[in-house]
């Protein structure tokens, strides 16, 4: 099939798909060639718990990639994942190996450089700590060992250097700062080495609350301390660029939200709904 069949084929299907919206000839750089490929390309981790991950059939699973098919289905087109860690993702040297990247991005000032967001949930940041610690507040954790994800938001807030970029942000209140930081590569080592016991290797770990619940329900003998860190916004990333495809994703997932699809999703794989900000 020639280029210009395929690029009528392609806007006569998103047509149908979409009912009636703009044709392939108004789409930008990266809309124009998931149009045309039929393909959306999705970066996933493979080891993100409900977010993503390998089920027992070997098959990608969890909220994000429930979420990324359903975008590929608004727009009439297949979606296919890439695995990779969080730093090929966060550090926005794409390549146009992938169109959008999953994993729940917090959408601060420094990131936004990058990157263009469509927010999908609202999770909040908490401190997790092993089920025989004496911990029971944030300020317990003045001088502990603390454990983070490289790359993630709740290494800044370790820092004390984390400023929330996001409209209608709270002012971040710093109520401990630890006395060594320990970066790891994926959140399951983060888990493990807590889970060898309070203070062996960490006295605590900085993550999302549905990490945190992930792990406990995998049965990690671990708590999550009731005040969190804080609670932001998590995102879709979308390299600069291409605004008609932004719109696009960012219309597909209002759409969700407004039909309770996300809601839905996040109660299947959190039992939380993180859908909508509270």
């Amino acid at each position: 099939m020639n280029r210009l069949i395929t690029m009528i084929a392609a806007a006569a299907s998103l047509a149908v798909a979409s009912g009636g919206s703009p044709s392939r000839a108004n789409a930008g750089e990266v809309l124009d060639r998931v149009l045309a490929t039929k393909t959306l390309t999705v970066a996933v981790g493979p080891d993100w718990g409900p977010l993503s991950h390998l089920n027992d059939k070997h098959e990608l699973d969890g909220s994000d990639i429930d979420l990324a098919k359903a975008i590929a289905k608004s727009l009439g087109v297949e979606v296919k994942f890439v695995t990779t860690n969080w730093d090929m993702i966060a550090a926005g040297k794409w390549q146009g190996r992938w169109d959008m990247g999953m994993g729940q991005m917090t959408p601060t000032k420094e990131r936004a450089k990058l990157f263009e967001f469509v927010t999908y949930s609202y999770i909040p940041e908490v401190a997790i700590v092993h089920k025989d610690s004496k911990a029971t507040k944030l300020s317990d954790l003045d001088g502990k060992v603390i454990g983070v994800g490289s790359g993630d938001v709740a290494e800044s807030y370790a820092k004390h250097n984390f400023t929330p970029g996001w409209v209608t942000a709270k002012p971040v209140k710093y109520q401990f700062t630890p006395g060594e930081l320990k970066i790891y590569q994926t959140d399951s080592l983060l888990y493990d080495d807590l889970r060898l016991g309070d203070g062996v290797r960490l006295d605590a770990v900085l993550n999302s609350d549905n990490g945190a619940r992930n792990a406990i329900k995998a049965g990690y003998p671990i708590k999550i301390l009731d005040e969190p860190l804080f609670s932001g916004p998590a995102a879709i990333s979308i390299l600069h660029g291409d605004k008609e495809f932004l719109d696009r994703v960012a219309a597909a997932v209002k759409t969700m939200r407004d039909d309770g699809t996300l809601a839905k999703q996040s109660m299947k794989w959190f039992g939380a709904d993180y859908s909508v900000d509270r």
